[in-house]
């Protein structure tokens, strides 16, 4: 086992920018599933494990709501290059540990084997707030999860980006889409994880917001009603993190490669990047129906890519690969600023080619049954960065 890490460039902070919203830092957080070995299943033993690799890792690992997970976190990167040093070298080492203890680490977004009926919550005041309020609700919510910061350290332009990023919200659930299976069952959709978070009033799209005063309101609201734990920390799929100077993206399924991760960061700092500028311009952004961004989320949890799904932008329904191709456009200034658009096309390329990680999962089933795909997943943890689509020929 390692004593230090030897990949990355080390928990250093990039200098600061005086416009950090023009070309931001960018971290993000995985989550993972503890599977046995053996029987392939989840096991509780998160705590422990996350105690054993905190001594080399420190707070780049931590415990997660349900002990049959860990988190690996990054530190802010410059770059998507840096970042995935980060990523690629965090699952490598987490996957390390688990090995030694005869377990595997999973990324799928909710568990393949094993999970049915309460699951242990780990101990955490907060954890046990959401238990005491949401009951049984949270029996099942054993989820994993792709989260994205992006340095914006003003809090009324990030209060306000929010309004930007809620018409693709539902896009990149189904471009993370990666949990198909749940406790042995197939569900028949691509994204059971985000039907699981959908049933709770404070997850989901958040609210639209005339101001950052405005969005705190809302969220006082919220948990006087009941609707949330924590007045200042609500869990909605974009947030102006309650500690860090960041925006936080949570809407995505854990994807099961690393590549997938960079990749879908670089998507979310383009889309922050353009609504910010779009909010400095003085954009409102989009007045969207409440119900239809909730049904465009439904569309994308059951049939994910490449299958129609509801535009809130138009109220149309449009193929996946479609409406990436417009986001791509929205963003591609923001992208080329900051050298990404070859990444994020690449990235799309990939998905029209082989689909996402819930078709990846089936067709492992297909091929070798419930242990083949957890070992599948578990061989995702150790594999680099793919290498770009190759283009046609003009």
């Amino acid at each position: 086992m390692k004593g230090e890490t030897e990949w990355g460039p080390g928990a250093v902070r990039p200098a600061r920018r005086a416009e950090p919203w023009r070309s931001p830092t960018v971290g993000l957080e995985e989550e993972f599933f503890l599977v046995d070995a053996g029987t392939r299943a989840v096991v509780p033993v998160g705590p422990q494990l996350v105690s054993r690799a905190a001594r080399a890792l420190g707070e780049l690992v931590c415990a997660e709501f349900m002990d049959f997970q860990v988190e690996a976190r990054t530190p802010p990167c410059a770059t998507m290059d840096e970042l995935s040093g980060w990523v690629t070298g965090l699952r490598r080492e987490l996957a390390d540990y688990a090995g030694a203890e005869n377990l595997k680490l999973c990324p799928s977004a909710t568990p393949v084997i094993g999970g049915a009926g309460p699951a242990p919550v780990g101990d955490h005041p907060r954890y046990r707030d959401g238990v005491e309020l949401f009951r049984t609700m949270v029996d099942d919510l054993a989820v994993c999860a792709l989260h994205v910061h992006v340095c914006l350290p003003d809090r009324e332009v990030a209060a306000l980006v929010g309004n930007h990023l809620r018409p693709w919200l539902p896009l990149l659930v189904e471009m993370s889409a990666n949990s198909p299976f749940h406790a042995g069952r197939d569900t028949g959709y691509a994204s059971w994880r985000s039907v699981l978070r959908l049933r709770f009033p404070s997850l989901g799209p958040p609210p639209r917001v005339d101001s950052f005063d405005d969005y705190r309101r809302v969220a006082a609201a919220m948990a006087e009603v009941g609707g949330s734990s924590f007045a200042k920390l609500p869990f909605w799929d974009v947030r102006p993190h309650p500690r860090l100077p960041t925006v936080e993206v949570r809407c995505m399924d854990v994807p099961a490669e690393s590549g997938d991760s960079v990749a879908l960061a670089a998507v979310v700092r383009g889309l922050v990047v353009t609504s910010a500028r779009l909010v400095e311009s003085g954009e409102p952004g989009p007045r969207l129906r409440g119900e239809l961004l909730r049904g465009a989320y439904w569309y994308a949890t059951r049939d994910g890519w490449p299958g129609p799904g509801a535009d809130a932008l138009s109220g149309r329904m449009l193929p996946a690969p479609e409406r990436a191709g417009r986001l791509v456009e929205h963003i591609g200034a923001a992208l080329e600023d900051m050298g990404d658009l070859e990444r994020v096309t690449a990235f799309v390329d990939r998905l029209t080619t082989r689909g996402s990680g819930a078709h990846r999962q089936r067709a492992t089933y297909r091929t070798g049954g419930l242990r083949a795909v957890v070992d599948d997943l578990a061989d995702c943890m150790l594999m680099p960065q793919p290498p770009a689509v190759p283009k046609p020929p003009a």
